[in-house]
Formats: C-alpha cells, sequence, structure tokens
C-alpha cells in the first residue's frame, strides 16, 4: 500500500479494534491524529499479545514475544522480517493489529519516531516483565508498577507528542495519573472476567473493591489536574472524551451498574464535542 491507502487502512484496523478510543482520535489535526492513531495501534500489537487468552501462549511464551519486540522496538531501524519471525509459529493466535505492527511504525509521522518506538519498547519490556510473574499483584506498589506500565506511559507518551506538536508541557506525575485512572476503571469493570477467563486478579492481596475506587478516584483526580494544563482544543477534547467515559463508568459501578448504557455514551459524546 502507498502511505495514503495504508493511513486509511490503519483506522479501519484502529475503529474495529476500538470504537471508544478512535471517536476521540477523530478530534485531533491531520499530523497529531496520525501520531496518535499509530501510537495506539503500536501499543494494542503488544497489549494483544499481554492479555491473549489462548492455552497456546503460555506466560513464557508471552515473556519471551514481549521483550524480544522490546529489543526490536530499541533498534534505529525496526526489523520486520526478525518481527514476523517472531510471531509466525503463534500466528493463528495472535489478531491483525498485531501481527502488522511493522505497518503501524511505517506510518509514524516524521519526528515522532523516537517518541512512539521507546514508549512501545518500554511498555512491552513492563508487560514481559508481568507476564513472566503471572501478574500477581501484592501490594499498591505493584499496582502502581503495572499500571505505570500497561497505561501510565500512554499518558507519558501523549504528552511527549503535545510537547513535541504543539510546546505544550505538562506534568509528567499527572501524566501518569490521566493513564492510571482510565486502567484503574477497566480493572474495576473487568475484575469479576479476568479472574474466570485468565485466572488472574489485579487487585493488591488484602485490598476491599472499596480501596480499589479510592486508588482510581485518586488518579482520575490527577488526570483532571492534567486536562487544565492543555489549552488547546482540540487536543483537550480527545483527552476529556476518555475522561469523562471513566468518570461515568466508576459512577455507574458504584451504582451496582456492570458499565454505562450506550444512551449514556452517546451523551456523553455529544456534550464533550458541544463544549
Amino acid at each position: 500500500m502507498n502511505d495514503k491507502a495504508l493511513q486509511k487502512d490503519a483506522m479501519r484496523v484502529l475503529k474495529d479494534t476500538s470504537r471508544t478510543f478512535y471517536i476521540p482520535i477523530t478530534f485531533l489535526q491531520k499530523e497529531l491524529k496520525i501520531a496518535v492513531a499509530t501510537a495506539y495501534l503500536m501499543m494494542r500489537a503488544i497489549d494483544e499479545i499481554e492479555d491473549n487468552e489462548h492455552v497456546e501462549l503460555t506466560n513464557e511464551i508471552k515473556y519471551k514475544l514481549l521483550n524480544d519486540t522490546c529489543g526490536l522496538l530499541e533498534g534505529q531501524v525496526f526489523d520486520e522480517e526478525k518481527y514476523a519471525e517472531l510471531v509466525a509459529p503463534y500466528k493463528q493466535f495472535l489478531p491483525e493489529v498485531t501481527l502488522r505492527l511493522g505497518d503501524w511504525i511505517r506510518l509514524i509521522p516524521a519526528g515522532a519516531e523516537h517518541i512512539l518506538k521507546k514508549s512501545t519498547s518500554e511498555m512491552a519490556y513492563g508487560m514481559a516483565k508481568w507476564a513472566k510473574a503471572n501478574w500477581q499483584i501484592e501490594t499498591k506498589e505493584d499496582l502502581d508498577d503495572y499500571t505505570y506500565y500497561v497505561a501510565g506511559l500512554v499518558g507519558v507518551m501523549l504528552s511527549d507528542l503535545w510537547e513535541w506538536k504543539e510546546g505544550i508541557v505538562t506534568k509528567k506525575e499527572l501524566a501518569v495519573g490521566f493513564g492510571r485512572g482510565l486502567q484503574a476503571v477497566n480493572i474495576l469493570r473487568n475484575q469479576t472476567e479476568d479472574m474466570k477467563d485468565r485466572g488472574v486478579s489485579f487487585i493488591p492481596a488484602g485490598w476491599t473493591r472499596e480501596q480499589l475506587f479510592a486508588y482510581t478516584e485518586e488518579n482520575l483526580m490527577l488526570a483532571d489536574q492534567y486536562i487544565k494544563d492543555i489549552n488547546k482544543r482540540s487536543i483537550s477534547l480527545f483527552c476529556k472524551l476518555p475522561l469523562a467515559f471513566a468518570h461515568k463508568t466508576l459512577k455507574a459501578l458504584k451504582e451496582g451498574k456492570e458499565k454505562m448504557s450506550r444512551e449514556e455514551v452517546e451523551q456523553t459524546v455529544r456534550e464533550i464535542q458541544g463544549e
């Protein structure tokens, strides 16, 4: 594919992979839109290895795939041939977004390569570490470490992109809180499913659900502060939509619901777009 066709196809994969994330990306202006879409696809590519439920993909195999991908991303040039060889034995168990990591890397706008490859490499390293440990989260420090690698890093990467393209400077601890807060909501929402399907709990030993609610609220407060430092409307809207979803999902969970209703999702999109 030429670049234009590949960009169009990337947005198709993005929409198929995450309709929720697709919407705020469309708020961004062209070069940032491509950069953030590419970053999402790269990170989703390795995430689909980490939380893959196929029994053939053991923790040892996940560790190797993620650790080796980390190393490939650290190279000056991503070796697509080596990556293809790495994932080939497990091709039938991996989704399109993972198998096409090289395509997403080719789409990175000039000047943003270091940001995206460095962040995705670090995420792969952290995911590999936690896969090897079978996600045994015992303490708050463990939870902080895990949520940093799988989500806090996303906040930092986004902040690096805002500064690269628009000169917007944000505080790292707030950027990490932005990512962590969204992830903590996911952990709360998927608590039963994670244990049933994967035999994994991301909640520290001895914690009550109320403690996880408090942890989530603490990080969402940092996320609220993070957005205040962003003075460009398109970027602010991009950040506000998933954060609004997180706040409303948390409220629904506290009320004993499983998630927001479709009507609430659509209303939230209209509210954010109208700001």
